[in-house]
């Protein structure tokens, strides 16, 4: 379907020269005066208005303030002669996309309305972006008829619209940045950048740069000006995740920023002023980490403005059937599955698992059954064999005598130490973003010894890597 261009021009000189030239390539409709413009714009079936400014009646310019107020989206061209420039500048501050000088080039005209038309798709793409990134994040994303929970959705619709600091805590894997989102894209500054920066998973001598950017030559590699996360979060919101792992001496510099709202670059002299909205998200208890001094305290009193605990899954299992559904829904077209359910067997399964990596170990569970089933229903074959254990705890051997008993104990003894193992291996990991050195040494061990439980219990460090 052609664009709708509607020209308004009371000399039909004008209007028949344009139908003449852009009827080609669009479905021209023109009119002679302002209050017939009007009444066709209200039609809401124009893609493009062009308006000469000055014409008898109501003019270009009351024109343009009437289709404003109507339709602000509606790209609209002003023509004015060479003695009204001002004008056409007073018509760009009302809202005008851009004018053009009398007497019309015809080829200057198409230019500028293949480039308004252009910029008007780009405009609309966008919009269509943000509403869906605001279906994604917002409060039917967040999944839960446990009290805590409402109560986080309620919390997140009451804090959204303030510019107060928000720190949110909870285990990994429990939602912290999907909250953190949902009170974005709620907030007046869903349309600026929400940009994430995880403290853990950057070295602490690359950290600084990525928060607060470099000046060229402030470091060997540093061939150019960099602008760090916080620039690029400038009017939006910046989300600091894992920021019990931010090494003291930046975290001197974020509690000035956050302050002050101005920093300076690595190498640099000048203050960079910001207007950023902060969300901070730890795993950690951060009073503890107060206490033990490897966290600032009045850092911690700065972030805490506004608190959100998550609660880990095992202490909301009546949600689990609502978040099965709810991933189903999610990735059944992605992934081209048919299951639409899950059997009685393997929801027993599910609701029973204590779910160490909480709601994204579900998820990425619920992704794999999706991938293996075969029919519209899953069940409890397609689960891992971790959680299909459970199933078996009938069978557990009932010992003939004293020996065979202290035998039993011994096996059951080893497999509780490798369960033990296996799990601290997993979440040290997963506080490491994947990173095997890191994760060793927030755990106290050796790399060698690290890596050996690693192959152990066939641990893969790809599936704690972070983006």
């Amino acid at each position: 379907m052609k664009p709708r261009i509607l020209i308004v021009d009371d000399e039909v000189r004008m209007q028949r020269l344009f139908e003449i030239n852009l009827s080609p390539k669009y479905d021209v409709l023109t009119s002679g005066g302002g209050e017939e413009a009007l009444e066709i714009v209200k039609t809401g079936d124009i893609t493009l208005l062009i308006t000469d400014l000055k014409m008898a009646g109501m003019s270009g310019m009351v024109l343009l303030q009437e289709v404003r107020r109507i339709y602000p989206d509606l790209p609209v061209i002003i023509m004015t002669a060479y003695g009204t420039v001002e004008g056409a500048v007073q018509a760009m501050k009302e809202g005008a996309v851009d004018y053009i000088l009398k007497p019309i080039k015809m080829e200057e005209m198409e230019l500028l309305i293949e480039k308004s038309l252009s910029i008007s798709q780009l405009k609309d793409e966008n919009r269509n972006l943000r509403q869906e990134l605001q279906g994604l994040y917002g409060r039917a994303n967040i999944v839960g008829n446990h009290p805590a929970i409402q109560k986080i959705i309620q919390l997140i619709a009451q804090v959204a619209a303030t510019k107060a600091t928000v720190l949110i805590q909870g285990e990994s894997g429990t939602g912290k940045e999907i909250v953190a989102r949902a009170i974005h894209y709620q907030s007046d500054r869903s349309r600026k950048p929400f940009v994430v920066i995880n403290c853990a998973a950057i070295p602490g001598n690359l950290l600084e740069s990525e928060l607060f950017g470099h000046e060229k030559g402030a470091f060997t590699g540093a061939i150019k000006t960099k602008k760090g996360r916080l620039e690029l979060a400038d009017q939006g919101t910046l989300f600091l995740d894992e920021i019990g792992e931010m090494p003291r001496e930046l975290q001197v510099k974020i509690l000035r920023m956050l302050e002050e709202q101005k920093f300076q670059r690595v190498g640099g002299t000048e203050d960079v002023e910001v207007d950023n909205r902060i969300i901070a998200a730890t795993n950690k208890d951060l009073k503890q980490a107060v206490e033990a001094g490897s966290f600032r305290d009045d850092l911690y009193y700065r972030l805490n403005v506004f608190a959100l605990s998550i609660p880990p899954l095992r202490e909301r299992r009546e949600d689990i059937p609502l978040l099965i559904g709810h991933f189903l829904k999610k990735h059944r077209e992605v992934f081209k599955s048919r299951a639409v359910g899950v059997s009685d067997g393997a929801l027993k399964i599910l609701t029973d698992y204590s779910w160490p990596g909480n709601v994204r170990e579900l998820e990425n569970t619920l992704v794999r059954a999706m991938i293996l089933c075969g029919s519209d229903c899953i069940e409890a074959r397609d689960l891992p064999e971790e959680l299909r254990q459970g199933e078996r705890k009938e069978e557990i051997k009932i010992p003939g005598d004293r020996g065979e008993l202290k035998q039993l104990k011994k096996e059951a003894q080893q497999k509780a130490k490798e369960e033990i193992e296996k799990r601290f291996i997993i979440e040290a990991l997963r506080q490491g973003a994947g990173n095997i050195l890191r994760s060793a040494e927030k755990v106290g061990m050796d790399r060698r010894q690290f890596q050996n439980l690693i192959k152990k219990y066939g641990i893969s460090k790809k599936d704690f890597l972070k983006e």
